[in-house]
């Protein structure tokens, strides 16, 4: 195949910025998860500033109480944000973010369709796949930032899969960027890339006299056997889990300390969100419904070209099976029919939404056009036509710019009309900018929850610490949270309710009595207490799961610092293994690739 000029690259991200164009021109779209996110760069851009270069802790979360997120939520999104944020202003930020997540999709995309079709079509697909409507419904209406990152990272899951004799670091890679973008994203991309390899080992056994057909023009010499295939796909996998060790390892074994299961109550569990489900929250059954026809109409756009791909070569290779079988398996999972795969495949019901599959079926269907173009567009195709001809003709001039620009455009448009999303005063990005200088706290997130503290009782301006001889006292002139005794309460609090401090971290103190110190600070394992120098064990649970300290009359010094627990240790040892075995292995593919014995 010929190599792509690389000035008609420029179209990847020319595209990624038609589709940021209506935010840069109306401002950024405040969708679901936007004050989530845009909170968690804040955060992160502060720690930055203090020389924290990976934070753990949320500090503003909770009231400016702090919550472990940042050991939960995978990285990359985040800290993407917070070097935006640093960067540029604030407003700019969001919008930059989507054009840098959309433009890498682009290119990973690109470099899918590029190992099957000629440049000109990769181009076409890679457009194709950054404005189906999962993809701008994604970007618009739920602002869903780290989703939106991790597409970049799934075709690559799914060429790595495809690969003729797949390549244990081009399955590790694509695997480790997963789980370090966004966990939902790994789990479909990890159970997307299984879906593939069980395909292949199928056809295997069924035809071992034809071990790969692939769409490609020239299949690699000695296609691995079942076995072979089986063993390389586990390795990759696990070499992708161990470089993502420091993120997975904690956040594995520290669920034990939060409430994690409260990402998946009512409304948010997988049984509640098949299409065109019904739950007692009708605002969140109109995002279902929204969700429901894009589900429909990129299944559609899916099973069009496959059926079309099949009726024109009159053949089945092991890339259309693979790729049927996906679209098949997605459009399975969004109905209940699926339940018993959501109630006993791991992490599968911590998916919350089937529809999120969408994003896997957004590769199906990209790659899918690509091989249908290349199926009717090469050189020697069977039954040619004068569509094939034309198509072939507007492929290889200026018509690529044209189409694309023009697909891009009309996605766009009417994507934007339907998913944009308006932003009331408080959603601004300068508002939460603002609101965050001015130690304005945020919401706690219930599933980072200290694992026997309740939200409903923490309230929103406590003061950094104060003194009681209960344990349990709250700061005095604070405002009780209505959440605790009113049932279903929904509504944020006024802001000038929610100026709060976060607890300091060095205290002298000098105490005619008894006293017990309460600091705004969550409880939790990774925070080391010395009092005078010595370790400080005796925390007295709280309701609210702030920290209670009984001190004795007489001077204590009192020091807090997080420091890094055997499990976090463990997983940056695993990392840093993991990174030398990469090495090993690239520098022994190269050489085994480019060396050759010298006579």
């Amino acid at each position: 195949m010929s190599r792509t000029p690389p000035a008609r690259l420029l179209l990847l991200p020319f595209a990624a910025f038609l589709v940021v164009l209506p935010l840069i021109m109306n401002g950024c779209s405040c969708g679901h998860d936007f004050t989530f996110h845009l909170n968690s760069w804040l955060d992160a851009a502060s720690q930055l500033r203090h020389g924290v270069l990976l934070p753990r802790w949320t500090i503003s979360a909770a009231w400016n109480s702090g919550e472990p997120r940042f050991l939960f939520y995978p990285p990359f999104s985040w800290l993407l944000g917070a070097v935006l944020t640093l960067g540029f202003n604030i407003s700019a930020a969001p919008i930059l973010f989507t054009w840098i997540a959309l433009t890498a999709a682009a290119f990973a995309m690109y470099r899918l369709a590029r190992e099957f079709t000629s440049s000109h079509i990769a181009l076409v697909a890679a457009t194709l796949y950054i404005v189906n409507p999962y993809m701008l419904f994604t970007a618009y209406e739920r602002t869903a930032y780290g989703e939106l990152l991790a597409a970049a990272w799934l075709p690559l899951i799914v060429a790595a899969a495809l690969q003729a004799r797949p390549r244990i670091t081009a399955i590790a890679l694509p695997i480790a960027l997963l789980w370090l973008t966004n966990a939902p994203a790994a789990v479909i991309g990890c159970y997307g890339f299984a879906a593939i390899i069980a395909v292949r080992i199928v056809l295997l056994f069924l035809q071992p006299q034809r071990r790969f057909e692939p769409e490609r023009e020239a299949p690699a010499p000695h296609p691995p056997s079942a076995l072979e295939l089986f063993l390389r796909s586990l390795a990759g996998i696990a070499l992708g889990a161990g470089l993502a060790g420091f993120y997975l390892i904690p956040a594995a074994y520290e669920r034990r300390y939060v409430q994690i299961d409260m990402a998946i109550i009512p409304n948010m569990r997988f049984q509640d969100n098949f299409l065109f489900g019904h739950t007692a929250d009708l605002a969140h059954n109109v995002v279902l419904h929204t969700a429901s026809l894009v589900a429909l109409s990129l299944l559609g756009l899916t099973v069009i070209p496959l059926a079309l791909l099949l009726f024109r070569t009159k053949k089945f290779t092991t890339t259309s099976i693979a790729l049927a079988a996906l679209t098949l398996l997605v459009a399975f999972c969004l109905t209940p029919l699926s339940t018993p795969l959501f109630d006993h495949l791991p992490e599968l019901a911590f998916l919350q939404f089937p529809w999120r599959l969408l994003s896997l079926l957004g590769v199906v269907f990209a790659l899918s056009v690509a091989l249908l173009l290349n199926a009717v567009t090469r050189p020697g195709a069977p039954r040619p036509s004068h569509l094939g001809t034309w198509v072939s003709r507007m492929l290889n001039g200026v018509g690529t710019s044209l189409i694309l620009t023009a697909i891009t455009l009309i996605s766009t448009y009417s994507c934007y009309q339907i998913f944009r999303q308006g932003c009331d005063f408080s959603d601004r990005p300068t508002v939460h900018a603002q609101l965050f200088a001015t130690s304005h706290g945020e919401g706690a997130n219930d599933e980072y929850a200290p694992t026997h503290a309740d939200d409903d009782f923490l309230r929103t301006d406590d003061p950094g610490y104060w003194f009681s001889t209960d344990p349990q006292a709250y700061a005095p002139n604070t405002i009780p949270n209505p959440a605790a005794t009113i049932i279903n309460y929904d509504v944020a609090p006024p802001l000038d309710q929610t100026v709060s401090t976060p607890a300091p971290h060095h205290l002298s103190l000098d105490l005619a009595t008894p006293q017990t110190l309460i600091l705004n600070l969550r409880d939790y394992p990774s925070w080391r207490i010395t009092r005078n120098g010595e370790l400080f064990s005796d925390r007295v649970p709280r309701t609210d799961g702030l920290i209670a300290l009984p001190l004795p009359a007489g001077h204590s010094t009192i020091d807090v610092a997080w420091h890094r627990t055997t499990d976090q240790l463990l997983g940056l040892v695993l990392t840093t293994l993991a990174l030398l075995t990469l090495g090993f292995l690239s520098i022994h593919s190269y050489r085994t690739r480019y060396t050759r014995p010298t006579a």
